[in-house]
């Protein structure tokens, strides 16, 4: 049997080899270093929010900015045109899918508020959320029937439905006034002047757009919103990973034909007069694509801006050509040189255009083949010296055990 002494000395040369193992044994490669990235990235998001502030500051006081009711009456059709725009872009930003007849909901929004406040006598505020409410109902059959086809067919047949819609509210004058139009009565006592209606109606607007924006940041942000997402991005893959497209679609087809039914309610409430012909028009829903396109469809405020850039280009448009088309040309233009050097929007293209600012982050890859084949061959090398040591030191630590056991041999007391 080995003494204590034999046993201490292997363990000191196992403790030694594998000392000498674990020392020689090379580096791992380190994380790369990325916090000026980091620092940046914290930078831009503090601009961000910085420059959000600041928008939201100034949204506030444009009613006491504008110089006159005029300006301010241009505001309220800006702040109308920028919830259609959101209201849309829940369909559009998150599937994909081109609806040019989205004036449809905003006009049965307006007429469903006129109509109940006149034959009903219910309350205008009341009248505007019902009138939704009845929009998103009257969506969900319209969406069963329009969302099972794709691409220029959904186009086609959301043209088609707002130009039947533009036919019965002509033709159906005994209710919907027909091409004499429909007044609606003024939320507001005669107390109230123009002027202060305007102001009103542009924070309503305002708080519209909040709402809207809270709940796309919200599903954006979803598990629902994901799957919205994949559907935009192939919704035949999609489909066959277990998304339930066709539910999907519905769902947030039904949330976009609510929030343009407020904004169309809500704009009925301000203008006072419907008008079949304005109200059921593919200008509008193609005004609402291009100013969502022109922002960015993809991002939580780019149809914002861009119905603050497009309502005011158009205004300055209808000032400069009268009542000529030639504004519509202008439009076109503007669209045009958006696709060809902006596909993603303005504000896609800004923050693309920021990012090209930030620092490299270093890549523990940035090295040649023949600097990664050199480095190889080094750590081979080491592995190969520490366990011919680790050998050596195994043969040595024998050969010293044996010397020690001969004198036992030759007395009769070694081992059997």
């Amino acid at each position: 049997m080995p003494n204590a002494s034999d046993l201490a000395t292997s363990a000191s040369s196992s403790a030694s080899t594998s000392s000498t193992t674990a020392t020689s044994q090379p580096a791992a490669p380190s994380r790369p270093d990325d916090s000026a990235g980091r620092r940046f990235d914290t930078r831009l998001r503090w601009a961000k929010v910085g420059l959000g502030v600041v928008a939201l500051v100034l949204a506030l006081m444009v009613p006491w900015l504008a110089p006159d009711a005029f300006i301010l009456s241009v505001a309220v059709v800006i702040a109308s045109y920028a919830a259609l725009a959101v209201g849309w872009n829940f369909v559009g930003g998150f599937t994909g899918y081109m609806s040019l007849g989205h004036a449809s909901y905003s006009g049965l929004g307006g007429y469903a508020v006129a109509l109940l406040t006149t034959h009903t006598g219910v309350n205008p505020w009341v009248a505007l959320v019902l009138g939704a409410v009845a929009v998103a109902l009257l969506a969900i059959p319209i969406g069963i029937a329009s969302l099972r086809v794709r691409g220029a067919s959904f186009v086609i047949v959301s043209i088609a439905l707002v130009l039947i819609l533009l036919l019965v509210f002509q033709s159906w004058a005994s209710v919907t006034g027909g091409s004499e139009g429909l007044r609606v009565p003024r939320p507001f006592d005669s107390s109230v002047l123009r002027p202060e209606q305007h102001t009103r109606f542009y924070f309503l607007f305002l708080v519209l757009i909040g709402l809207a924006l809270l709940v796309w940041w919200l599903i954006d942000r979803s598990q629902f919103g994901a799957g919205l997402k994949a559907i935009r991005e192939d919704e035949d893959k999609a489909e066959a990973l277990g998304v339930p497209t066709f539910r999907y679609k519905l769902v947030v087809f039904v949330i976009s034909a609510f929030f343009t039914g407020l904004a169309g309610g809500l704009y009925a409430l301000w203008f006072g007069n419907l008008d079949p012909v304005f109200q059921f028009s593919i200008l509008t829903g193609s005004y609402m694509v291009l100013m969502s396109l022109f922002g960015g469809i993809r991002s939580l405020v780019g149809p914002v801006v861009g119905a603050v850039v497009v309502g005011y280009a158009m205004e300055v448009f209808k000032a400069q050509y009268g009542d000529s088309q030639f504004h519509l040309v202008a439009l076109g233009l503007l669209l045009a040189v958006v696709v060809l050097f902006m596909p993603e929007g303005v504000v896609p293209a800004l923050l693309g255009l920021v990012h090209r600012f930030r620092p490299a982050s270093t890549s523990i890859r940035e090295e040649t083949a023949a600097d990664l084949l050199e480095r190889n061959r080094a750590i081979d090398a080491q592995r190969r010296a520490a366990t011919d040591e680790a050998a050596d030191g195994h043969t040595d630590s024998g050969t010293d055990a044996g010397d020690r056991e001969v004198p036992h041999a030759s007395t009769g007391k070694g081992r059997a």
